[in-house]
């Protein structure tokens, strides 16, 4: 237990870091300007694959009346191809009967040609269009393979993220932001030589394996370096970017049709990253709580003159030395896991933050595969998907700080249940209601995933957040990976993948209430200070 002493050290510690340094000047915005770029860009590696492996619209080729330049819909297609809810079967066609007429006139292709009582799966395929993986290397009627690719990101995800917290905790928010750039652009550039999909798979799964941190690193950077009434807006703006990098991936991929050209289009510019090294500036918390003396005064100063601000020597001095008198304290920081089983307080903080990010990707992703029915236009659909997140991240910064972060997160989970089990018991035929619901639904992720980076940001100490966070995301991915699998579930019920989300959503607005208010508070820099926080 603290003594207040000690409490009001540290108090005094974040007042003089404000007051000396200031909460938002040119230093933080020059620090997140640059951080959006890197936010960006993960929103390419997010959702590129929906692209370069996307599904494409094709049909048996038909011998018989398939001749010189080849049509994907002509007028006879239903003669020779059997019919289905949404056209005509892309796998199967009727076999040929034994009677072949020795010509056939231009444009006609008669069903007395073909014999209704026998489908036969396609020799060869023609295609409405060819500008993906599917083409290339030969992943017609194999769905489940083709699937892949998205699989294969979230579960590259999960290793990236440990990862991640590793080497942002130990080597620095900038260089982590350096080692993920290069890695994403090296990947994301040599995926477009892909010889075979076993080659595109296995880079899928590298490039967010050791490129998947970017994203968390700029985040964390940007929310340290701001005082406390400025991380709602910080942590909005990280997510708008990121939802505008997806935005902009759909917009690219409009006009960039072939994916070999558009992995190269989105990745080659990522490696300007690498020049952060010199002109991105590091977290003075992070150097502050790895004892950096001498770089934590230089970044201290050199912020303060970005600010237009000077820092007393006697304040100063006091800067450089509080947190590193704090953490000489702290015996166990050594080792975390330890710290964390012995802590019921961190124990049940570590067991219930991971279940808030599943299922928020869950329903995110769950909620986006089945955006499909918002449009006839892919790309469309993922740009529309994509920004309607962002007044949902706004709308979180207008809430936040007035009711706080419990009650923000506690009414997001809630109405986004009650947005999905009312859209899974809307008939179909209700249009503009069943519309209303799901955008409703995905609005309220947006409210969420703000919330949820800022919560679980606060609730752990600076000297390993980038662990603590890096280990919620990671199990948030088992989501991802999972909301895959529920469309097949259809089959038996239309309404059983919004059941489930819906259920999720109500669970965790319950297990929300069972965490501290985080709101008004320092943010915590040891290990004691997370603890603490009722």
């Amino acid at each position: 237990m603290e003594k207040p002493e000690e409490n009001e050290q540290k108090t005094e510690f974040e007042r003089a870091l404000n007051q000396e340094l200031g909460e938002f000047g040119l230093y933080q915005f020059r620090n997140i300007l640059l951080v959006m770029l890197p936010a960006i860009f993960s929103g390419f590696m997010a959702g590129d694959y929906i692209f370069t492996a996307g599904r494409l619209p094709h049909r048996c080729a038909v011998p018989i009346c398939d001749n010189g330049q080849q049509e994907f819909s002509p007028n006879w297609i239903l003669n020779a191809i059997p019919e289905t809810e949404n056209g005509f079967d892309d796998c199967s066609r009727y076999a040929n009967t034994t009677y072949i007429p020795d010509s056939i006139l231009n444009g006609t292709c008669p069903a007395n040609l073909f014999d209704r009582n026998n489908i036969i799966s396609c020799e060869s395929y023609v295609y409405e269009r060819t500008n993906t993986a599917v083409y290339d290397f030969g992943l017609e009627c194999q769905e489940w393979l083709r699937a892949l690719a998205g699989t294969l990101n979230s579960m590259g995800a999960m290793i990236a993220l440990p990862l991640a917290g590793f080497i942002s905790d130990v080597f620095g928010r900038r260089m982590s932001v350096v080692f993920f750039g290069f890695n994403v652009a090296l990947v994301g550039c040599v995926r477009a030589f892909s010889i075979n999909y076993a080659m595109y798979a296995t880079l899928q799964f590298m490039h967010t394996a050791i490129g998947g941190g970017l994203y968390s690193a700029g985040y964390i950077l940007a929310t340290e370096i701001v005082g406390p009434r400025f991380r709602i807006y910080t942590s909005a703006t990280m997510s708008s970017t990121f939802a505008l990098g997806q935005a902009l991936l759909g917009l690219i991929a409009s006009a960039v049709l072939e994916w070999r050209t558009l992995s190269l289009v989105l990745f080659a510019p990522v490696f300007i990253l690498i020049s952060y090294y010199w002109i991105l500036m590091e977290s003075h918390r992070w150097l502050l709580s790895k004892n950096k003396t001498d770089e934590a005064k230089a970044t201290l100063l050199r912020a303060a003159k970005l600010n237009k601000k000077e820092i007393q020597e006697s304040h100063l001095n006091f800067l450089l030395t509080a947190i590193p008198k704090q953490n000489q304290n702290n015996t166990g920081e050594t080792n975390l896991l330890y710290r964390v089983l012995k802590s019921r307080v961190m124990l049940q903080r570590c067991c219930t933050t991971p279940i808030y990010w599943i299922t928020t990707t869950f329903i995110y992703y769950g909620l986006s595969i089945n955006a499909v029915n918002l449009s006839g236009n892919m790309y469309l659909n993922y740009i529309l998907v994509s920004l309607i997140e962002i007044p949902g991240y706004w709308t979180a910064v207008l809430v936040l700080d007035r009711v706080g972060r419990k009650a923000t997160l506690f009414s997001g989970y809630l109405l986004c249940g009650i947005c999905c089990f009312a859209f899974a018991f809307t008939p179909k035929s209700l249009y503009g209601i069943s519309l209303f619901l799901y955008l409703l639904g995905k609005y309220c992720t947006g409210v969420v995933f703000t919330s949820l980076y800022l919560f679980t940001t606060e609730l752990y100490p600076t000297r390993h957040r980038h662990s603590f966070l890096g280990f919620s995301s990671m199990m948030g991915r088992i989501g991802s990976i999972v909301a895959p699998l529920t469309p097949p579930l259809m089959v038996y019920w239309s309404g059983i993948p919004s059941v489930l989300f819906g259920g999720m959503a109500v669970m965790t607005a319950f297990l929300i209430l069972t965490q501290p208010e985080t709101q008004g508070r320092k943010i915590p820099d040891t290990f004691e200070e997370a603890e603490n926080i009722k």
